[in-house]
């Protein structure tokens, strides 16, 4: 069914004097549903099934209502008002995942698909060729499943055989929705603000892909179909093929593979920088503002030093559990710049990757092809940059009893759009991509390094339990992130127990992180730092960084995004010896120009 389904029970208990008062309700939200009832919403109207508190089990509220804005639904921030005075203006502790109706974001209509307006050069259309005629993606009976290889450990007849994939999925009609082209301008469809949220026309309501709990499972379907179209295009060569993934985690891997930079290979693409070709190797903590030409600051052991502490960081210490690692919610009706945020692996390693292999920014460039979200899928290497994040997902799934799929209904019913390789238009669903052998591939086993990197605990010249104190000025926000700042933050609770830890994950927000989105972001972020000395994931009180890369669009002017990062911390505060200080100091390191970023607030707060 097409339609949004109802949610699951939702408790409430207000803190509002009253003992055990609290309330249940399920809330339904179907567009034109297939019903008997007697009173059937015509088009462009809801159904509505009303649950009163006072309601008995033969009340019958259901009704049909007229959308009360461009979405037809319920901004779930109102419903609180909704409950009545009893919960106005209290504390509520929600015992649900979040308070919301049934909302998944569905597929798009592509017949209202509109062009991106950049900010700099002609509006871009990203456009797929349109289709009345959708099919729902159903899993092979049978399915036989393949190994995505290591790029660095392919051999000659595997990149002859890759090469003349792309070269015929580049050789097809322009129209054609398996066309090289095509499929790269499916990221910047989903990416830039080209599909109005089904139901509305409003230009803050669109499909994002990034910066949320979407970012896996959309990334994972795009290359999938991408593969099985490439796979059909030289089954006469190798009926086994899959794509390589790039493993810029691994030492042997940290640089571009060889067969993308042959001048005139299919798979090489001018819009790199020059100055990261083999045998540079990658940072994966890339300042975006200080791409210089030549970076003899850094040799190449202390290079994959920091890269391989940086992947502990941001997959083993920072992200213990599915929000930290997925990111945040967002549902139908949520607006672009709604303050949500991307969990850690989409902001780095996956960002600096990005703009790391593209060109440089600067006054004719945007950082096109990988540097830029709207241009990225043009780059042939983006599919393997994105096959090893694929990749992450598995291996961090095994990594520990907590590092699960998130369970919430409105994240397993989203859905996108996508052209098989026989140019059917599919409409799958998250759910749908959870096990990778059922869509029939997995990885090639390599060394994973990372997994071992640590940094080692630094020692503390504070005897433990001594409750250290922080000798800073209070800050007030919102803070504008000119320059180096250091801010005392207060914990929720010290001194957690072994359990308690296993429990909740101490957890460090950072707040109201606003910028124009077409910029490239990043800072660092320590804790207990107290001499404020740069040094990247090498440093023990490294507690990881945040990264935009930067989205080319805007809806009539230069665009503001708010945003927020989390950062797991339970693990380095032990290694700090901090578990019993009431407050630890936070220092923000930006990497960008004055009067770009300001953020409305930091604090910790537990993550179950």
């Amino acid at each position: 069914m097409a339609s949004l389904y109802p949610s699951p029970p939702l408790s409430i208990t207000a803190n509002n004097g009253a003992s055990g008062t609290s309330l249940s309700f399920r809330s339904f939200l179907l567009k034109n549903p297939k019903t008997k009832a007697s009173k059937v919403a015509k088009p462009n109207q809801y159904y509505v099934s009303r649950v009163s508190c006072k309601a008995t089990k033969d009340d019958n509220n259901d009704t049909v209502v007229e959308p009360t804005n461009d979405l037809g639904i319920f901004d779930r921030r109102d419903m609180l008002i909704g409950l009545g005075a009893g919960l106005y203006g209290t504390t509520a502790t929600l015992t649900n995942e979040s308070l919301s109706l049934a909302a998944p974001i569905l597929a798009p209509d592509l017949s209202k698909c509109h062009q991106v307006d950049p900010v700099k050069g002609d509006p871009i259309n990203c456009c797929p060729p349109f289709s009345s005629k959708i099919i729902d993606f159903k899993f092979p009976l049978n399915p036989k499943v393949k190994v995505r290889p290591a790029a660095h450990l392919v051999d000659e007849t595997y990149i002859k055989n890759y090469k003349e994939a792309v070269r015929r999925m580049k050789a097809l009609p322009a129209d054609d929705p398996r066309n090289f082209t095509q499929q790269a301008n499916i990221h910047c469809a989903y990416c830039d603000g080209a599909y109005p949220q089904p139901g509305s026309s409003d230009a803050d309501h669109v499909v994002q892909v990034h910066n949320s709990w979407l970012f896996f499972p959309f990334h994972r379907w795009y290359i999938f179909f991408y593969e099985r179209i490439l796979a059909s295009l030289i089954e006469d060569l190798d009926p086994n093929f899959t794509i390589p993934f790039w493993s810029w985690d691994n030492p042997k891997g940290m640089t571009i593979p060889s067969f993308y930079t042959e001048l005139d290979s299919p798979l090489y693409d001018t819009l790199r920088d020059p100055n990261n070709q083999p045998p540079k190797l990658v940072n994966l903590n890339l300042d975006p503002e200080a791409k210089t030409p030549v970076d003899n600051t850094i040799t190449p052991e202390e290079q994959v030093l920091s890269n391989l502490r940086l992947m502990y960081t941001q997959l083993v210490s920072g992200s213990k559990t599915p929000s930290l690692f997925f990111g945040d919610p967002i549902r139908a009706g949520d607006k672009e710049n709604l303050q949500s945020g991307g969990g850690s692996v989409e902001s780095s390693p996956h960002g600096p990757v990005h703009v790391w292999t593209g060109r440089p920014r600067s006054e004719s460039s945007n950082g096109e092809d990988m540097g830029n979200l709207y241009s990225a899928g043009r780059d042939p290497i983006f599919y393997s940059h994105h096959a090893n994040v694929d990749r992450l997902w598995t291996i961090w799934k095994g990594l520990g009893k907590n590092r699960r799929d998130i369970q919430d209904p409105d994240w397993l019913e989203s859905e996108f759009l996508f052209y098989d390789e026989k140019k059917n238009l599919v409409r799958v669903k998250v759910k749908d991509s959870l096990d990778t052998k059922k869509l029939g591939y997995v990885y090639q086993d390599v060394d994973i390094p990372w997994l071992h990197a640590k940094p080692s605990p630094q020692k503390s010249n504070v005897p433990k339990g001594s409750n250290k104190k922080h000798s800073h000025k209070e800050t007030k926000f919102p803070l504008a992130l000119d320059s180096i700042v250091s801010i005392v933050v207060k914990r929720p609770k010290k001194s957690r127990s072994k359990e308690e830890k296993e429990q909740e994950e101490e957890v460090l927000v950072i707040e109201g992180i606003q910028f124009e989105e077409h910029f490239g972001i990043k800072f660092d972020v320590y804790i207990n730092d107290e001499d404020v000395a740069l040094g990247g994931p090498i440093k023990t009180e490294f507690a990881g960084t945040f990264v935009h890369v930067p989205h080319k669009h805007k809806h009539g002017k230069e665009k503001k995004m708010k945003t927020r990062q989390k950062f797991g911390i339970t693990e380095l505060l032990e290694d700090l010896g901090a578990e019993d200080d009431e407050s630890v100091l936070v220092t923000l390191v930006p990497m960008f120009k004055k009067g770009r970023v300001t953020i409305e607030g930091i604090k910790i707060v537990f993550d179950k």
